[in-house]
C-alpha cells in the first residue's frame, strides 16, 4: 500500500512537471511571437530617445503655378539635460548667443526632462546664430532641421495668405482655413541612451518627416500684382481710409485676385493691430452700395418687363418726393427728359426710385434675395459677413425708393462682385472660391479639387444681355467714361455711397466705387474697386474708382490674353478728353497729299524726299489724339 502511494505521487509530480514545462514553453512562444513587436517598442522606449525634425508646411501657388507662400530652412536648439556634463559652461555661452538671462537659460539646462527644447528664443534660428552655438561643440546641446514660412512677395494678399505662428501653425487667411492639409508630419533622429541618460554608440535611425499638402489657388498673381500696384497708388494718391480690389472670372466664381490696404507683412505680423491683420474687408466690410446696387434693380426691372429701355421716358428734375421725404438727384438741377437707358447712364437717382416703385417691395426683394444678398456667399476663406438687408414688414414707400438706389441696405463687395457676375453672366449665380485644388507634395497628385458650383439661376440669358449692354452704354456715354478702352467693350457702373455715422449720414465723406466687366457681350473678367474717403479730391466714383479699375482691366486683357471685340463702340467723347484715333495708311503717298490727314498727330520726319516709304506705328492701330507718328522719307 505504501508502496503504490509512492507510484502515484510520483507520477503526480511528473504530470505537474510536464505540465509546467509546456506552460513555461507555451509564454516564451507568445512572448516571442504574439507580443514581440510590443514588448520591443517599450524596452525601446526605455533607452532611445528621438530628436524631432519637422516636416515642411505645404506650400501655396497660383493658377499657373507661381510659389505664393514658401518655406525656408532654419534650425531650433534641443537640448538633453542629462548628456550635458558642461552645464555652467553652456547656460554662460549660450544665454550670452540668444541674448537671454543666464537665469532662464538654467531652468532649460538644468530641467528634469528627457528632451528639452529652448522656447521660444531657441527656436527658428538664423544661420549665423546656429554656426555659433554649434562651434561651442558641447555634448547634448543639438540643432535639429525646422522650416520657417516665407511669403516671396511679402505683403501681397496677405489677408487672404493669412500668417503663421511660431509653431507654423494656421492663425488666420488660408492658412488657418488649411491648416490639416498645410501641416507636415514630423520626422525624427533616433538614438540610444542608458537609463541615466547618457548617449550609446549604437547607430542612429533617420525617420522622414512627412511634408504638408500643397494648395493651388484660383489667384492670377499677373492681375494680384497689378491690384497690389493700383491700390498702392491710390493710398499715396488720395490717402483714403480703406481701399479695395477683387477681380473674378464671372463664369465660375473664381477669385483672380483679392486685395485691400491698409494690409499686413504676414512674416512681421506681430508688428500689427489685431484689425489690421484680421480683418479681410473685401469678404468683411459692411457698407451701403450706392449706385453699384442699382444694377439689381435694372436687372430685375427687366426681367420682370417693368421697363423699355429705349422707349420708355422719366423726367428728372432734380428730385422727387416719397411720402415724407425728398429724395435728390446728385445733379441739383436734374437731367430733365430721358430715356430709361439715359436713366442708367446717368445714374439718376429718382429714375431708379421709380424703376422701384414699379416693381413692388415684393418682387425687388425677392430679387435681392435671389442675387444672394443678406446671406454668406460661402467664399472658402474665414470671417465672411452677411451685409443687412431689410425685413420685407419693415419696407415702407421710402426703404423701397432708397434701397432701388443703394441707400438703407448694408452690403460686402464679394456679395457684389458675385451678383453683378450673376447679372451678366447670363443669369447663373455661382459660389466664389479660391482654392482650385489641394494637392499632394512628392507626386503632385490631387486629392482634392474644386469646381465652379452653381448656387442658382436669378435672370434669363436675354435680361442679363440687356443688362450688359446698358452697363456698356455707361462706359461709352455716362457716368463710367473714365473706365472706357479703345478697341474693347467694357460693362460698368458708378458708385458714390455716403457713410453713416451716429445713425446720420456724414457730409464729404463716401464710399466710391465702381464695378466693371469686359467683354460686354462675352464677359471674361469682373473688377470691383472701392475706395473709402479718398482726400483732396472731388468725390465721385467715376473720377476715383473707375480709372483705377480700368488700369486694372487692362492688365487682366494682358494676362488672359483677351482680344479685342469686333464692333466695340465708339466712346461719346466730353471736350476735354482726348479721343482714340485710327492711323491713316500714308505709305507711298506724296507728303503734301497727306498733310491733313497727319494734323492730329506729333509726326517727326527723318530722311529727305517728296514720298513717305515707312510710318511708325503702322496703319490701322489705335493711339490718342497727338501721339506722335515717324515718317520715313524718300522717293517713290
Amino acid at each position: 500500500m505504501f508502496f503504490k502511494d509512492i507510484h502515484v505521487k510520483i507520477r503526480l509530480f511528473f504530470v505537474v512537471v510536464i505540465i509546467l514545462f509546456f506552460t513555461i514553453i507555451g509564454k516564451v512562444i507568445y512572448i516571442q511571437v504574439v507580443e514581440y513587436e510590443k514588448l520591443r517598442e517599450l524596452s525601446s522606449d526605455l533607452w532611445s530617445r528621438n530628436l524631432p525634425v519637422e516636416g515642411n508646411r505645404g506650400k501655396i501657388y497660383d493658377r499657373n503655378g507661381e510659389v505664393l507662400a514658401d518655406n525656408v530652412t532654419t534650425t531650433s536648439l534641443v537640448l538633453i539635460p542629462n548628456q550635458i556634463k558642461e552645464k555652467d559652461r553652456a547656460i554662460k555661452e549660450i544665454s550670452k548667443i540668444l541674448n537671454i538671462s543666464e537665469e532662464e537659460m538654467s531652468k532649460h539646462v538644468n530641467k528634469k526632462t528627457s528632451i528639452e527644447r529652448v522656447h521660444p528664443e531657441g527656436r527658428r534660428l538664423s544661420f549665423e546664430v546656429a554656426d555659433k552655438i554649434a562651434a561651442l561643440n558641447i555634448e547634448g546641446v543639438y540643432l535639429v532641421k525646422e522650416s520657417k514660412r516665407s511669403y516671396p512677395y511679402d505683403s501681397n494678399l496677405s489677408h487672404v495668405l493669412g500668417y503663421v505662428g511660431i509653431d507654423n501653425q494656421g492663425l488666420s487667411g488660408l492658412e488657418l482655413q488649411y491648416d490639416k492639409y498645410l501641416t507636415g508630419e514630423y520626422g525624427s533622429i533616433k538614438y540610444f541612451s542608458d537609463a541615466k541618460g547618457n548617449k550609446l554608440e549604437l547607430s542612429e535611425i533617420y525617420e522622414q518627416p512627412q511634408d504638408g499638402m500643397n494648395l493651388v489657388l484660383t489667384i492670377d498673381n499677373n492681375i494680384q500684382l497689378s491690384v497690389e500696384r493700383e491700390l498702392d497708388n491710390a493710398v499715396s494718391k488720395y490717402n483714403p481710409e480703406h481701399a479695395l480690389a477683387i477681380v473674378m472670372d464671372p463664369n465660375s466664381g473664381e477669385i483672380l485676385a483679392m486685395s485691400s490696404r491698409p494690409n499686413f507683412s504676414p512674416s512681421n505680423y506681430q508688428e500689427y493691430s489685431v484689425e489690421e491683420i484680421n480683418r479681410n474687408l473685401p469678404i468683411w466690410m459692411n457698407y451701403e452700395p450706392g449706385s453699384t446696387f442699382k444694377i439689381i434693380t435694372l436687372a430685375a426691372s427687366l426681367e420682370e418687363n417693368t421697363v423699355d429701355l429705349q422707349n420708355d421716358r422719366f423726367y428728372d428734375s432734380g428730385s422727387v418726393r416719397v411720402a415724407n421725404a425728398k429724395i435728390k438727384c446728385w445733379k441739383t438741377k436734374g437731367h430733365g427728359a430721358q430715356t430709361f437707358l439715359q436713366v442708367v447712364e446717368n445714374s439718376c437717382n429718382p429714375g431708379f426710385v421709380a424703376l422701384g416703385q414699379r416693381l413692388g417691395k415684393e418682387r425687388l426683394f425677392n430679387y435681392i434675395d435671389k442675387f444672394g444678398f443678406g446671406e454668406k456667399t460661402g467664399i472658402d476663406l474665414n470671417g465672411e459677413a452677411t451685409g443687412i438687408i431689410f425685413d420685407l414688414d419693415r419696407v415702407g414707400e421710402v426703404e423701397l425708393a432708397t434701397t432701388a438706389f443703394g441707400q438703407g441696405v448694408s452690403v460686402t463687395p464679394i456679395q457684389q462682385i458675385t451678383a453683378v457676375s450673376a447679372a451678366i453672366n447670363g443669369g447663373t449665380l455661382y459660389k466664389p472660391f479660391i482654392v482650385k485644388s489641394i494637392t499632394e507634395p512628392e507626386t503632385n497628385t490631387t486629392i482634392v479639387e474644386n469646381t465652379k458650383q452653381k448656387v442658382r439661376d436669378v435672370i434669363s440669358k436675354e435680361t442679363s444681355q440687356k443688362v450688359a449692354f446698358a452697363l456698356e452704354s455707361v462706359v461709352t456715354n455716362g457716368t463710367g467714361r473714365n473706365a472706357f478702352i479703345d478697341g474693347y467693350r467694357v460693362g460698368g457702373k458708378t458708385g458714390t455711397a455716403q457713410k453713416v455715422k451716429d445713425g446720420a449720414y456724414m457730409s464729404g465723406n463716401y464710399i466710391l466705387s465702381f464695378i466693371g466687366f469686359l467683354p460686354a457681350d462675352d464677359p471674361k473678367v469682373i473688377v470691383y474697386v472701392a475706395i473709402d474717403n479718398p482726400k483732396g479730391v472731388v468725390q465721385y466714383g467715376g473720377t476715383v474708382a473707375a480709372p483705377i479699375a480700368k488700369a486694372i482691366l487692362e492688365d487682366c486683357i494682358t494676362a488672359l490674353d483677351i482680344e479685342k471685340s469686333e464692333g466695340a463702340s465708339e466712346k461719346n467723347y466730353q471736350f476735354w478728353e482726348k479721343k482714340y484715333v485710327t492711323i491713316p495708311n500714308v505709305i507711298n503717298q506724296k507728303l503734301s497729299d497727306v498733310k491733313t490727314k497727319l494734323s492730329s498727330f506729333d509726326v517727326q520726319y527723318t530722311g529727305s524726299g517728296d514720298y513717305i516709304v515707312f510710318q511708325s506705328p503702322s496703319s490701322g492701330e489705335r493711339v490718342l489724339e497727338g501721339s506722335k507718328i515717324r515718317i520715313l522719307l524718300g522717293d517713290k
